[in-house]
């Protein structure tokens, strides 16, 4: 039964909504509503100027109407009065085409048509800095191999806590926190859960951990290179499909099927699995124009060996078992790990685009390729028949724009909006005069 938001202001002592959307380059966009106007918006949705944020919108366009997703609806724990509403962009009673969260429900409902619900998990990497954002926050955090490191978390016990009370109170079953392999990073993690769930909980969750760091005095970034040398910030994505959303599910279609000896049901990964794997494999090139969507993200999974060994980011099309340093890893039974997406990466699209790569894979039964076990940071130039991930950003969006498959699956409108924009960004990129240039030309 759907929420009646203006029942449960009056019954949460909420006075004000946020009703809120993601746009094309992740931005989150926002009108705070009083909640004696929440039902007419419920009904009709916030007014916004879709051309004042980044989506492919002109100043002559109609009023873009956000309506908000009752049933997602979050109350702040930080700040009870005010509550956290997703939602979906409309213009002129149609679904807006190029909206990430539209984009990802229409995967959603082409996946369920096949009997497939996906569900997925994601590992959240952020550096906490210094509020000018120029260097990390904690000067003591200076060790070699600071993962894991003990007293560089008490250091900031105040701000991992809280966020992870947050999300203990909402009952997402966060699980565990830690520091990360770089100084001054960290990573949270929470349970598993459908897509359309999992990116309105990953899009809060950027939300909240701003928010709290700011608090303290902070600046939380999820940007994937924010120190040179140092390791970048992932976000990795568990997937599964199931037979039926929520905790209906009873039957993980990924999970191995007797009599099956093929090399990912040694790794207890299904037929359907293998073939959704496969589809990740095949349009991988074009999929890091999603998973990894800013200049600065080919600075993590393009980067040479950081301070403590190791980037945990690979830069090679390959899969394996239970090895981190490839694209692909099968941990368990049942799911992959597709550690090429960082934390730039929009947590709408992130979603849209497996599902739409995994779809267009069990469409063609598509094979992921020979399984590769050696360790891609030592012996990676073995490997001599696998694709090499985009260089750049540019590279990126040629490969998207050459995969009409995936281009199709994502929605033409989409694909066409996102594609203009980003060259756009490049364009701005490559305009721009860097101290490199004078550094290393001025005398030539």
């Amino acid at each position: 039964m759907t929420v009646d938001l203006a029942k449960f202001a009056q019954e949460n002592g909420v006075k004000y909504f946020m009703i809120s959307f993601t746009d094309l380059f992740g931005g989150q966009r926002a009108k705070l509503v009083p909640a004696r106007a929440i039902a007419d918006m419920q009904e009709d949705g916030a007014g916004f100027a879709g051309f004042a944020t980044w989506l492919d919108l002109t100043p002559a366009h109609p009023d873009m109407l956000a309506v908000p997703d009752p049933d997602a609806v979050i109350i702040l724990p930080w700040n009870k009065e005010i509550a956290w509403v997703p939602a979906d962009c409309v213009m002129e009673g149609e679904p807006v085409e190029q909206a990430p969260r539209n984009v990802l429900r229409k995967l959603i409902a082409e996946a369920a048509e096949e009997g497939m619900h996906v569900k997925t998990g994601i590992e959240a990497e952020f550096f906490l800095l210094t509020p000018e954002g120029d260097q990390i926050s904690d000067s003591f955090d200076t060790a070699a191999k600071p993962c894991y490191d003990q007293q560089a978390f008490m250091r900031r016990l105040d701000v991992i806590r809280e966020i992870s009370d947050y999300m203990l109170e909402m009952e997402w079953g966060a699980y565990q926190n830690d520091h990360e392999d770089a100084n001054g990073q960290w990573e949270m993690n929470w349970d598993f859960d459908d897509a359309l769930k999992t990116a309105d909980k990953h899009s809060f969750f950027k939300f909240m951990t701003k928010c709290v760091a700011e608090k303290h005095g902070y600046r939380a970034t999820f940007m994937p290179k924010p120190i040179e040398g140092l390791t970048g910030n992932g976000c990795h994505a568990h997937v599964s499909v199931w037979d039926a959303p929520g905790k209906a599910s009873k039957t993980n279609v990924f999970a191995m099927e007797a009599n099956d000896s093929s090399q990912t049901a040694e790794l207890g990964l299904s037929e359907k699995g293998r073939h959704f794997l496969g589809g990740i494999m095949k349009h991988a090139s074009a999929l890091a124009a999603i998973t990894n969507p800013t200049v600065n993200s080919y600075k993590r999974i393009n980067a040479p060996r950081t301070m403590s060994g190791a980037t945990w980011a690979p830069n090679t099309v390959t899969w394996t078992g239970n090895n981190r340093t490839h694209m692909v890893r099968v941990p368990g039974p049942g799911r992959f790990e597709l550690r090429l997406p960082d934390g730039a990466v929009n947590p709408y699209l992130l979603q849209a685009v497996i599902i739409a790569a995994g779809l267009s894979g069990v469409r063609s039964k598509a094979d992921p390729g020979k399984r590769h076990d050696i360790d891609m940071y030592a012996e990676g130039h073995k490997i001599t028949d696998a694709p090499k991930l985009p260089l750049n950003m540019l590279d990126a969006m040629r490969e998207y724009d050459k995969d009409e498959g995936l281009k199709a699956a994502m929605g033409e409108e989409f694909s066409r909006s996102y594609l203009k924009m980003k060259m756009q960004e490049w364009d701005s990129f490559v305009s721009y005069f860097s101290g490199w240039e004078k550094d290393n030309t001025l005398d030539i």
